[in-house]
């Protein structure tokens, strides 16, 4: 059954209105490349709910299906979320491990070799060579402190 045919014209208007400003927020506040998020999800089943014809309300089958598929989504994003801070703290970890140690950086096209003086940052480590800051990502090699003499 085709929703529109039942409503008036002031009605598919207001409609058309609320969805072009969605997809312009949408396309404001991201890449057209990236995935809905949770709060979009929430939207479209907001803007659904308000928009179902009272004679004909969703099914059951299909709300509960909605529901279960939001609670998929805010699962994997909380998984998301634990993930990149279980990464993050792998990396700090391995990086303390390099403390005091010779490592070589690639940093855009020059190589930078010396001993690593201090680790700062946590998700995002920051590792000291020769008295400034590169990324934990940059190393390109470690040696042990007695290899390096």
């Amino acid at each position: 059954m085709d929703v529109s045919m039942m409503m008036t014209g002031a009605e598919r208007s207001k409609l058309e209105m609320q969805v072009d400003t969605i997809n312009k927020g949408l396309q404001q506040g991201r890449g057209m490349d990236q995935e809905l998020g949770k709060e979009d999800f929430l939207k479209i089943l907001i803007t659904q709910l308000e928009h179902q014809d009272p004679t004909s309300p969703l099914e059951d089958k299909q709300f509960i299906a909605q529901m279960a598929q939001f609670s998929s989504l805010e699962q994997m994003t909380n998984l998301s979320q634990d993930f990149a801070k279980i990464t993050g703290m792998m990396n700090r970890g391995n990086a303390l491990s390099l403390l005091g140690k010779e490592v070589e950086l690639l940093v855009g096209d020059r190589r930078i070799v010396g001993q690593v003086e201090a680790i700062s940052g946590t998700e995002n480590p920051q590792i000291k060579v020769d008295g400034h800051y590169y990324d934990y990502g940059q190393v390109e090699t470690v040696r042990s402190k007695e290899a390096a003499e």
